[in-house]
């Protein structure tokens, strides 16, 4: 599942422009699912059919990155660029970025004064990224042109993923690319006989903007339960506002409420029954601060039971998130372990028997 994770993140896909992870996704899934379907907007929509009769259930992992776009090109070949997601201007100097053109990706540097200009500034400033450029090594224009950078074309962090001690990896768009690998991994593993219903895997766009692909994929299953799966933020370090509720190795987390959503109790309970019986840890998530897919998933048609299994990081929406490697399978194991205790759509009826 690594593996899989390393080869998703290298490639760029902000929201938008997810196109290279359909690629990939698709390559994969053909010959793991019964259909595999792309739709009007780009999510990457996986079927797989159990042998026994059982619940629909849709599972949705976001595809997009928070990343940028070029926005302007300078006479002097510096680089303006736009927002796609949620950023933190703090922490966007100095950085290394991959632009993908029309004939590949081209490194580019975010540019900062010299240390030695700092005593001519205020240090305590912090500029905006309408203020910043991208530096892409052209001394011109027509340079930058003739590299196959145009407006309009997407960015995303360079860093790869790597260990970080034992028991960590960091790297960029685990957010959520370690959900769509984890959810690729699954529906690889599942053995159709042991399978009641049908699972509807979802490989969305545009997350990081506004939930849209989950919105037009709720509306094309008829779906009697639903699960996202996604990254969430830890609270774990020494800042005056973490208050210690999520941790990184202590397990995946079962959502209790986001902004987004109020997770149905009864599969959140069910969530927590696999945990148990499995032997699998995990943390009772009640983070106000982030949303996922399942916000547009619970509200389609005439509503679905929806929770979702979060997978802890640091440092979310940045080239260095940071997540446990026990979390991460964990975060596998619980999926296949609800999955596979799937029988009946009256088990997650809003009044439980």
């Amino acid at each position: 599942m690594e593996q899989t994770l390393q080869e998703l993140t290298e490639l760029i896909g902000p929201c938008g422009y997810e196109h290279d992870v359909v690629r990939y996704l698709v390559q994969r899934l053909d010959s793991i699912a019964d259909q595999v379907k792309v739709d009007g907007v780009g999510n990457v929509i996986a079927v797989l059919r159990g042998a026994h009769p059982g619940p629909a259930l849709v599972i949705s992992t976001h595809m997009d990155e928070v990343g940028f776009v070029v926005k302007k090109i300078e006479n002097n070949g510096l680089i303006r660029f736009e927002k796609l997601g949620g950023h933190d201007d703090r922490i966007l100097l100095a950085q290394r970025v991959k632009i993908a053109t029309a004939k590949g990706y081209q490194l580019g540097v975010i540019g900062t004064i010299s240390a030695h200009m700092v005593k001519f500034d205020n240090p305590a400033t912090v500029r905006k990224h309408s203020e910043l450029y991208i530096d892409v090594g052209a001394q011109s224009k027509d340079e930058v042109t003739k590299m196959g950078i145009c407006v309009g074309d997407p960015i995303g962090w360079s860093p790869d993923m790597q260990t970080l001690g034992e028991h960590r990896l960091v790297g960029k768009s685990f957010d959520d690319r370690a959900g769509c690998a984890t959810l690729l991994e699954t529906l690889a593993s599942l053995d159709r006989d042991e399978l009641h219903g049908t699972v509807y895997g979802v490989f969305s766009v545009q997350e990081e903007v506004g939930l849209r692909g989950a919105k037009v994929a709720g509306a094309q299953v008829n779906a009697d339960v639903a699960l996202a799966v996604d990254t969430t933020a830890v609270s774990d370090t020494p800042e005056a506002m973490m208050d210690g509720t999520l941790a990184l190795g202590a397990g995946p987390g079962i959502k209790v409420m986001d902004f987004s959503l109020i997770a149905s109790k009864a599969v959140r309970n069910r969530l927590v029954h696999a945990a148990e019986q499995g032997g699998i840890p995990y943390q009772l998530e009640v983070f106000p601060g982030i949303g996922t897919d399942a916000g547009e998933l619970t509200l389609a048609n005439a509503g679905v039971p929806t929770g979702v299994i979060s997978i802890p990081t640091r440092y979310a929406h940045s080239p260095i998130e940071v997540m446990d490697r026990d979390d991460f399978a964990n975060t596998a194991r619980l999926l296949k372990a609800f999955i596979l205790t799937m029988r009946d759509r009256s088990e997650f009826d809003f009044l439980m028997k």
